[in-house]
């Protein structure tokens, strides 16, 4: 009697072990999305709830009370840099993103809590950051609740946050320019000074076209069979009224380019030479 009541433990021991294991798939799957931003990066993690023929806003998610922007825990977006996030300045660092969804409009929270995933848990007086934003009407549906990023530039993207019909939009934006200025000023006069790097910010920001000649003058010297340098010379030799230095710097950089069989900087070349004549 005894062996048989061992051998059901030991069998119901094996059953249960085997539950223990079994693995399936999430019904909010987690995503963790990393968007490098400026001079550092931006992530989210989040779960991704779907539809699933289901009332979204105002039925599963309220309208008017807190929300984790998610489901299961609660969602997180870091900031490797400071940023402005939505017209408010906001340090560097990770915080919990909330949300109170209205029908037209949302309200997007930055809280230091990074663990709220019911309205109880809200405490407003952690908030670093609360704005408002328009909720946009989509002409379809999303199925899975997404965040991502959309028109990142150097210094300036967006935070899309949507599900169902529902798109709001947070734009952030982060200081580059004065960072990267102050990069150069300090490495100036330095034997290994980046006159190519150095000179592309100038050329795509802005600035000083003349000296960003001078380092690109430099870095061609450095680098003499650079079809690519020589191409971005001519570019800004044209920003600088200097047509016929630009097409004798274009002409040069395609015939090294088509030496290199690089077709894309040919055909780079031949649009400037173009535009010049």
């Amino acid at each position: 009697m005894k062996k048989v009541l061992l051998l059901a433990a030991f069998s119901g021991f094996i059953c249960f072990s085997q539950a223990q294991q079994l693995k399936t798939p999430a019904p909010s799957p987690l995503q963790v999305i990393k968007q490098d931003f400026g001079l550092a990066s931006v992530e989210v993690s989040y779960s991704r709830p779907a539809v699933k023929g289901r009332t979204i806003f105002g039925d599963l998610v309220p309208y008017g009370k807190v929300w984790r922007t998610g489901a299961n825990a609660a969602t997180t977006i870091t900031f490797g840099d400071d940023v402005t996030f939505g017209g408010q300045k906001v340090p560097a660092g990770k915080y919990g993103l909330l949300s109170i969804p209205e029908a037209s409009q949302w309200t997007v929270i930055l809280t230091k809590q990074l663990n709220v995933t019911s309205p109880a848990a809200y405490k407003q007086d952690q908030d670093v950051a609360r704005i408002k934003v328009s909720a946009h009407d989509l002409p379809f549906s999303l199925e899975s609740f997404m965040i991502s990023f959309d028109k990142v530039l150097p210094s300036s993207m967006d935070l899309l946050i949507g599900w169902d019909k529902t798109l709001v939009v947070i734009p952030v934006t982060t200081d580059v320019n004065s960072k990267v200025s102050a990069q150069i000023s300090s490495l100036e006069g330095n034997p290994d000074f980046p006159y190519f790097t150095a000179a592309m910010f100038y050329l795509e920001n802005g600035k000083d076209l003349n000296k960003a000649l001078t380092w690109l003058d430099k870095a061609s010297q450095q680098s003499p069979e650079a079809f690519w340098i020589l191409y971005q010379k001519a570019q800004c030799q044209a920003k600088l009224g200097k047509n016929k230095d630009a097409i004798a710097s274009a002409t040069k950089s395609k015939a090294l380019a088509t030496t290199a069989k690089n077709d894309d900087y040919v055909a780079l070349n031949d649009k400037l030479l173009a535009s010049l004549k």
